[in-house]
């Protein structure tokens, strides 16, 4: 049987960053990676390793210096229509409504009015936003507004979604929520994630496979994860198969996973 093709793929790119006083030092060099369909990987490392510099190349938003990049065996330009993009912060729109906000991609793409209105409301009430839809981003706490985020990346239906750190910013109590209501929604789609963290916990808790990534986007660990799906957030941080697992890369590989 043939392997289906990756959603997503980066081969041999080279990414250089640099300005006229300073010499170009290479975030990425010769990187490689492939994602296949459905698979849930989380990217790990310390602040610099080119985490985020693979979202953006594969979103279309930066270019590679050398190598190729491909999303759904096309461009990254070419391939939007098939991509979500959740970044750290919300980047809401101030005058939209969080209704609207959830619907500006949708409205982007010319979906009938009806159709985005009904896709946006459903997301909304799953993610417990019933009753905020007409509020605006300043009268929305920072999980509501990551929640709108969300349902805005989920209502465009990606084949690939692109996540940068989404909870980081929120209180643990908040984090935990939405990344109980964000893996709801992911089981029901089972959509390709990259999900980029600097939280180990968090990593083992939501991939089905983790990279850990060094200076110069070295690819120092890649493993797929052994947990069985669905998983129990409150539980599975404290089975002695976890908690293994986490300390034996926490020794390994202490230093790459710094902040």
């Amino acid at each position: 049987m043939n392997q289906a093709a990756p959603v997503a793929s980066l081969r041999g790119v080279t990414v250089r960053f640099g300005n006229r006083t300073a010499a170009p030092v290479a975030i990425l060099r010769d990187f490689s990676l492939d994602v296949q369909p459905g698979e849930f990987l989380v990217i790990v490392g310390r602040s610099g390793c080119g985490k985020t510099t693979v979202l953006n190349l594969l979103s279309g938003l930066l270019d590679a210096n050398a190598g190729a990049v491909q999303v759904m065996g096309k461009a990254p330009r070419a391939a939007r229509d098939h991509l979500g993009y959740m970044f750290a912060r919300d980047a809401l729109v101030p005058s939209r409504t969080a209704l609207g906000n959830v619907e500006i991609g949708l409205e982007v793409r010319g979906v009938p009015r009806t159709e985005r209105r009904a896709r946006s409301l459903d997301l909304m009430a799953r993610l417990g936003l019933a009753g905020a839809e007409a509020r605006y981003p300043w009268q929305l706490s920072q999980g509501m507004r990551q929640r709108v985020a969300l349902a805005r990346t989920w209502a465009l239906d990606p084949d690939l979604i692109l996540m940068d750190e989404p909870f980081a910013a929120l209180d643990a109590q908040t984090r935990e929520s939405a990344r109980a209501q964000f893996l709801a929604l992911w089981e029901r789609s089972r959509s390709s994630v990259i999900f980029v963290t600097h939280d180990l916990t968090e990593a083992l808790l939501l991939g089905d496979r983790l990279i850990v990534m060094a200076p110069g986007g070295r690819i120092v660990e890649d493993l797929s994860l052994p947990f069985r799906r669905p998983r129990n957030a409150h539980e599975l941080p404290f089975t002695d198969e976890f908690r293994a697992l986490e300390r034996k890369l926490r020794d390994g590989l202490g230093e790459e996973l710094g902040g």
